[in-house]
């Protein structure tokens, strides 16, 4: 699915800036936002979307990108999407109809894509993810397990001292991997694992795995199950009862998933993330004036996976500059001396590593109340 966003937001006149007009605005620099629009994944769509807008408004009320205003190229980048989206993508590039990419959605899609887009448009790659890409022209800037998972796991360690922990999570890289590093943790805390389960995508009955895990006697369990997966999981948890006596950690439940499993299932559930939409920082704050100045009161709710399309569209911006073929230069290696507009004020040390503040939130009904920085 493709489509081209909003004739509101990307108007067909030149944007100006004050009494001038956008340089080189002769033509549009369009970015295909791949975000899943169906499927498990499908329930983050509406923030993505709305965050990026933001990013949008705010650079084509500057110089835009190189120079150029920007403009966004919705493709649907769900497993379950009709056509595989390395084959939209791939006519895109060829037909010269997009200039770059900016994806928020599972890391299996991100590994398909690599072996076609290759070098030949800049890939921003926003969301928490496994660690490890390598590949020349794909800039991963979310969090990863030894920065997010790692101290979440020893946080809750201290606080609960669980003796066996539980880990469920879909069956693809991210969840394997990251349950791989939670289980070395877990040696080094001395805790057990009691049970471990990798789901198929779509699964709505999840009755039967939450009674192996209620028989397993683990006494917390780790979640990396992914958008309307991780509602159906929560809803069968808090209705088994389980959330009275099991502590649940996730680091990709965010505020929709929240909404759509219900307060009444969310007793004892918690989250490390990089950013929320109750975090009380000047950065967010500023971020939240613009988002729901633009969209209004009753816009898609804040949370770390739409956030990360915001800052992706202001990591491209910054990563090209006035240049926008000197990103090639540096293949996946992203510059220390890189600067950009974040709602969570990630930047680049001197050793080129990426380094954003994590802090763990608990659920409170509805809400994420955060704790602390960890």
């Amino acid at each position: 699915m493709i489509s081209c966003m909003g004739e509101a937001l990307f108007p067909t006149e030149v944007p100006e800036i004050g009494d001038r007009p956008l340089r080189g605005a002769a033509r549009t620099y369009r970015v295909a936002l791949l975000i899943p629009l169906c499927g498990s994944a499908g329930l983050w769509a509406p923030s993505c979307i709305s965050s990026a807008q933001v990013a949008v408004r705010e650079l084509n009320r500057g110089d835009g990108i190189a120079g150029r205003p920007v403009e966004l190229i919705m493709v649907d980048a769900a497993l379950e999407a009709p056509t595989p989206v390395e084959a939209v993508v791939h006519e895109l590039i060829e037909a010269g109809a997009i200039d770059a990419i900016v994806g928020m959605h599972i890391s299996a899609v991100r590994q398909r894509l690599s072996k076609v887009v290759g070098q030949r448009v800049p890939y921003i790659y926003t969301p928490l993810y496994e660690g490890g890409e390598q590949t020349a022209g794909i800039f991963a800037i979310g969090e990863t397990p030894d920065a997010q998972l790692g101290p979440a796991l020893h946080y809750l360690q201290a606080q609960f001292r669980p003796r066996s922990w539980a880990l469920i999570g879909n069956d693809y890289v991210w969840p394997r991997t990251s349950h791989a590093y939670a289980k070395a943790k877990l040696r080094d805390m001395s805790a057990n694992l009691a049970f471990e389960r990798y789901l198929p995508f779509g699964l709505r009955d999840m009755g039967r795995h939450v009674d192996e895990l209620a028989a397993s006697g683990a006494e917390a369990v780790l979640i990396s199950l992914v958008g309307q997966d991780a509602v159906a999981f929560n809803r069968a948890f808090g209705m088994a009862g389980l959330d009275n006596r099991i502590v649940r950690l996730s680091c990709a439940v965010e505020e929709n998933g929240l909404l759509a499993s219900g307060g009444e299932n969310l007793k004892r559930l918690f989250s490390a993330a990089s950013y929320f939409g109750a975090l009380p920082t000047e950065a967010n704050g500023a971020f939240k004036e613009k988002y729901y100045s633009l969209h209004g009161e009753h816009a898609p709710v804040l949370n770390a996976i739409g956030q990360s399309t915001y800052e992706g569209m202001h990591f491209l911006a910054g990563l090209l500059g006035r240049d926008d073929a000197g990103w090639r230069e540096g293949g996946q290696v992203i510059p220390c001396t890189l600067d950009y507009r974040s709602a969570r004020r990630e930047r680049a040390t001197d050793e080129g590593v990426m380094r954003t503040p994590i802090y763990l939130a608990r659920a409170d009904g509805i809400q994420f109340s955060v704790i602390k920085r960890i």
